[in-house]
């Protein structure tokens, strides 16, 4: 049995993915590779999570973030929305996407 959180969650990202453009409304159209639609309705298309429990994608390496969409996909890591969303990414598609984050830069400034 799922965690009604989770299947809340999934219900509003496949929601998302359906209408298309919830995903891409925080940046230009051109900027992201389509790859990163699903990624981007937690995690944001800039890699900075809208979703209070996804974590940050910007700046991981792309051999990690790789490595753990292959395993979501595979089932070696389990979650009830990432392997929904991992198991329709080719390798191709995981190797994009990871590059793309790995490539985002978060700035961090000290407070004043």
């Amino acid at each position: 049995m799922g965690h009604p959180r989770w299947s809340r969650r999934l219900a509003g990202c496949l929601g998302a993915l359906s209408l298309g453009a919830g995903c891409w409304a925080q940046m230009p159209a051109a900027t992201a590779p389509p790859q990163v639609q699903a990624c981007a309705v937690c995690h944001g298309a800039q890699g900075l999570a809208l979703a209070p429990d996804a974590p940050h994608l910007a700046g991981q390496p792309s051999f990690y973030l790789s490595a753990q969409l292959k395993a979501y996909r595979s089932g070696a890591r389990r979650h009830e929305v990432m392997g929904v969303i991992a198991k329709g990414l080719t390798d191709a598609d995981i190797e994009v996407a990871s590059g793309w984050y790995a490539a985002q830069r978060i700035r961090i400034e000290a407070s004043p």
